[in-house]
């Protein structure tokens, strides 16, 4: 009987969930409700789908209003009607603008206006999908009202927005928040009435005994609306289903690209590889996931058309079809990946691909995903009310000022000591906390569906410029529809760049075929620096914690770090499994203590869990699972399950056939909880596979073009490090770096032979549009012939100026700084003001005799650290403390447990927390000769010696070794002061003598 009721998801207005909707209206028994979310679908098909748990009958539609003016309410008759109020709702969305007062008329939905509306707007005319909605506060003036004849057309409409005060109360302040007002200052125009709660059925019918036609009206109205979308055991595939004419023709383009496409991947077809591929093709056109493999063949096909890099990976990396048509470059033969990890008759959504794209590169891919398939639309992510940031919201609508605010943000309070304001910042706070507060874009997640998208929602237009609808992952995929992974990463334009920058400075060197993987797996040199952790700037494999690992398990070869990518996740780590692996690949006698049948199981991997297909195997060959009902039993463990009920009856078969077995309850257990603690977090072979490929393609390019490679890394926003420690790596290699220079540099950086430039982006305060004026006058007209040359070509202040001269720009002129600057400022101010015009004639300008003034390499290196952001001098030249101990990095491991004194620069450093919940640090930081060192402060030293940014520090502590890996367990350190700055002055001033 509620055909106006309201969810959170009426953002910054609502109070409560659809779920808790559906709750109260089984406990007022309510046997239908409408679900009619304010400009918002969100909630719709959930409500739809958890309404049966409840024994409500769900309807749902659109409460249309400009802000919080209430112009009309849609509901939906059917899906088609759904529909139409979406298209209607997104038109207004995507153009930004006011919805009409009068609504168009839906074939397939009804729209009710509140008595209110219908009084200022007069209306008497009605189309026969109209209908006047009566609150029960209308009651009083409706017998009054002309429109009391009007008996066919009243329908109850009683707005359901709060369950209390309490929620009223929280209503205001999301209103406030949302007005950015103090909540003394809101206008009551702006929030809905207390009376908009959820009456009993019998009191709702009571209210309304005088008028039954009403009742009568507002039941046949519920009861022609129907709204289905097929959830649980009726779900089925909304994606697109043919991707050309027919299904058939489908699975032969299939076929036909697998048998194009064999010859490349295996130039001597196997039984093995001629088995896999008749067996997998046979399931994607029994499960009828042909067209989500030609929909991703096509996309990674126009990427290639327009010489974009890719990298296939998730589970989709298990299937050779994918491997053979390009989708992927992991064999899944050499690999020994499971195909029921991809696809298996339990599963029922599509398989899992993650297409990684150079961020450069995606929103073209994106763009034409939406050109080329008719139904499509970007998925949702919910951003919620976060502690902190609910706090703050509410302390500016309360009038808090900003001390007490931040106080209560840190939790720096005891709350005995706050007042009463305060003490209902954090009452409110704990309510509100959680609400979703906007829409956002999911990451990757793109649809493409058979019906059209606002079937199922409506849709934004966000900043990224394609429709995004208004539901989440986890609804959609409830609903069957899944998503399109379409990702945007930097290692691939790294790769991608390197090869350009390659071509471009070193032009005698063969074209790069980059997709030459397996001789890159076979190259000694690359493995070499795999061993030795040598992977600066190399997509996933450059971080302290994989560097260290690939020096642990000593990784020369792809397989190993394949192992690798997998074995430093923290399910492996959690499971206590990591260091067991490490000890059994270094230690052969060791893989003997393995239980037997797990080291039979999984010999690659000594008898441990490494791989989500571990879990498979496991099930499948240790507990007699079946490889469907493993399947279930990894997408349980890792959340996403579709039936717990369904889980459970997986879990009591592992046990059931683990004693039918023999095997003792204490085994049976300790693999069980193996799984639990891994499954969640292990990748699959797969997916380590496919990022190991990447990896090995950087490392090529940073085995043979260091250079040229790091240039690139530099120019895409580096990865885990911070630039200056890219730079570090650089000059490692044999680069000779320069600081910006006005004839050699670009925005970016740029390399010529073994110099590399830095760009002009560096300079923070340097403005874009003046760069862009001097490198366009470069390009037209030439390189600068001298400082006067430069100032008679590009119009410039004195102080944009003056950062070119102090970054070093105009070192070409073989001036110094300081007489640089003076003859700028004497130049400059002689001209006066120019338009941006070029000028007709050169003026002359006058030679000024300057005295002779100083400007040492230290004022040049603040100079770097003002205007790069870090010093292209050595931090070991800047200090001025003497240094007590000449040991380095490489001397570590002739000093096992024995306490030693090391100096570094700051490389990385961040916090851990131990089992105990105590935080420590771990840093990492390079010695004199640029090698690195790690130093751990456990939690008994690590308040007492805080890092403090880049620079020098002295480590004092006791070398510790695991697997070959030293590193130092600190005692003690400090940051090493710096040589003073030569640019401050040390003459006192007037304010400095009166203190």
């Amino acid at each position: 009987m509620y055909l106006n009721c309201h969810s959170y998801y009426s953002l910054r207005f609502g109070t409560f969930s659809e779920v808790e909707l559906l709750r109260m209206g089984q406990a007022n028994h309510i046997p239908t409700l409408a679900l009619t979310d304010i400009n918002n679908t969100s909630a719709c098909m959930n409500f739809v789908r958890k309404s049966k748990e409840y024994g409500i009958k769900p309807i749902i539609g659109i409460d249309f209003r400009n802000g919080a003016e209430q112009l009309y309410v849609g509901i939906a008759k059917s899906n088609e009607g759904f529909r139409e109020l979406n298209e209607f709702m997104s038109l207004h969305s995507h153009k930004s603008i006011k919805l009409p007062a009068i609504a168009p008329v839906f074939e397939h939905a009804y729209i009710i206006y509140p008595f209110e509306n219908v009084l200022q707007l007069e209306k008497t005319d009605f189309e026969a999908h109209e209908y006047i909605g009566i609150s029960v506060e209308n009651l009083r003036r409706l017998p009054f009202s002309k429109y009391k004849s009007y008996t066919d057309k009243l329908v109850i409409q009683q707005p359901v927005t709060f369950r209390n005060k309490r929620d009223f109360n929280a209503h205001r302040l999301l209103r406030a928040i949302a007005n950015n007002t103090l909540l003394s200052k809101l206008q009551q125009t702006e929030e809905g009435r207390l009376s908009e709660q959820m009456l009993p059925k019998d009191k709702l019918l009571e209210a309304f005994q005088e008028f039954p036609h009403l009742v009568v009206n507002t039941k046949n109205l519920m009861a022609q609306c129907e709204v289905n979308f097929g959830f649980g055991e009726s779900r089925v595939s909304q994606n697109q289903q043919v991707f050309g004419s027919s299904k058939e023709e489908d699975f032969n383009l299939l076929q036909q690209l697998c048998e194009d496409g064999l010859p490349k991947r295996y130039p001597t077809r196997t039984d093995a590889v001629s088995k896999r591929l008749a067996v997998e093709l046979e399931t994607i056109k029994k499960m009828d996931f042909v067209s989500y493999f030609l929909i991703n063949h096509d996309i990674v096909k126009y990427a290639n058309s327009k010489g974009y890099l890719h990298v296939g990976r998730g589970s989709g990396a298990n299937s050779i079809v994918a491997y053979i048509i390009g989708i992927t470059d992991v064999d899944p033969i050499e690999l020994d990946l499971y195909f029921e990890r991809f696809i298996n008759p339990y599963r029922v959504s599509p398989p899992d691909f993650d297409i990684d794209f150079s961020w450069k590169d995606r929103e073209d891919v994106t763009a034409y995903i939406f050109r080329r398939f008719k139904n499509t639309a970007l998925l949702a992510t919910y951003n919620t009310f976060k502690y902190r940031a609910v706090v703050r919201e509410l302390g500016k609508v309360f009038g808090l000022p900003k001390e007490e605010i931040d106080k209560l943000c840190k939790g720096h309070f005891s709350k005995n000591d706050l007042d009463d304001m305060a003490k209902l910042v954090l009452k409110y706070s704990a309510l509100i906390k959680d609400f979703p507060n906007y829409l956002s874009v999911h990451s990757a997640g793109i649809l493409i569906l058979d019906q059209p998208i606002h079937y199922y929602s409506a849709t934004d237009l966000p900043p990224k410029g394609f429709p995004t609808v208004q539901f989440d992952m986890i609804i959609a995929e409830d609903a069957g529809i899944f998503k399109f992974d379409i990702l945007g990463q930097r290692g691939l334009a790294k790769i991608k760049e390197a090869m350009e920058i390659i071509k471009e400075n070193r032009p005698d060197v063969p074209e790069i075929d980059i997709t030459q993987i397996e001789t890159f797996k076979n190259d000694a040199n690359i493995n070499n620096l795999l061993s030795r952790g040598k992977a600066i700037g190399a997509y996933y494999v450059e971080s302290p914690a994989m560097r260290g690992l690939m020096c642990k398990l000593k990784v020369n070869d792809y397989l190993g770090l394949v192992a690798a990518s997998s074995v430093i996740r923290p399910g492996v780590s959690s499971s206590g499994m990591k260091n067991e692996y490490i000890r059994r690949h270094r230690e052969p006698e060791r893989r003997k203590e393995a239980n037997a049948i797990l080291a039979q199981i999984m010999p690659e991997t000594y008898g441990i869990m490494v791989y989500q297909e571990d879990v498979l195997k496991v099930a499948n060959q240790f507990a007699g699972l079946d490889l469907g009902e493993a399947d279930v039993l990894r997408r349980g463990m890792s959340g996403k399950f579709r039936s717990r009920a369904e889980f459970t009856r997986v879990e009591e078969k592992f046990r059931s056939n683990c004693k039918a077995k023999g095997y003792p309850d204490a085994l049976t257990t300790e693999v069980w909880d193996q799984i639990a603690s891994f499954a969640g977090y292990a990748f699959a072979k797969g997916h380590s596979a496919s990022y190991a490929v990447e990896s090995y393609q950087s490392m090529y390019l940073k085995c043979y073009y260091p250079l040229e490679f790091m240039v690139a890394v530099l120019n895409n926003g580096g990865g885990f490090y911070s630039t200056e420690h890219y730079i570090h790596e650089a000059r490692m290699w044999g680069a000779q770096i320069h600081a910006p220079c006005i004839n050699l540099s670009d925005h970016h950086n740029t390399i010529r032979g073994v110099a590399i430039y830095l760009g002009f982006g560096y300079l923070k305060n340097l403005e874009n549009l003046v760069v862009q004026r001097f490198l366009t006058e470069r390009q037209l007209y030439g390189a600068f012939k001298s400082l006067d040359d430069f100032i008679d070509r590009v119009v410039i202040s004195i102080e944009q100026l003056a950062i070119l001269i102090r970054i070093g720009a105009f070192k070409f002129t073989g001036l110094a700084k300081n007489e640089l600057h003076w003859q700028g400022i004497f130049k400059i101010n002689a001209l006066k003001k120019r338009s941006g015009n070029p000028s007709l004639f050169k003026p002359k300008h006058k030679q000024f005799e300057l005295p002779k003034l100083e400007h040492s390499w230290v004022e040049e290196a603040y100079d770097q650290i003002e205007l790069l952001g870090f010093p292209l001098y050595s931090y070991f030249d800047l200090i001025s403390e003497e240094i007590l101990s000449d040991s380095k990095a490489k001397d570590m491991q002739y000093h096992h447990h024995k306490e030693l004194l090391l100096y570094g620069i700051l490389v990385n450093t961040r916090f851990n927390t131990t089992k105990n919940n105590k935080n420590m640090r771990l840093s990492t930081f390079v010695d004199q000769e640029g090698d690195y060192f790690d130093v751990v402060h456990f939690a008994n030293v690590v308040d007492k010696y805080p890092i403090h940014g880049m620079g020098v520090y002295a480590c004092y502590g006791k070398v510790t070794e695991e697997f070959g890996h030293c590193s130092i367990a600190a005692i003690w350190t400090k940051k090493l002061a710096f040589k003073s700055d030569p640019r401050a002055s040390d003459t006192p001033t007037f304010k400095s003598l009166k203190k």
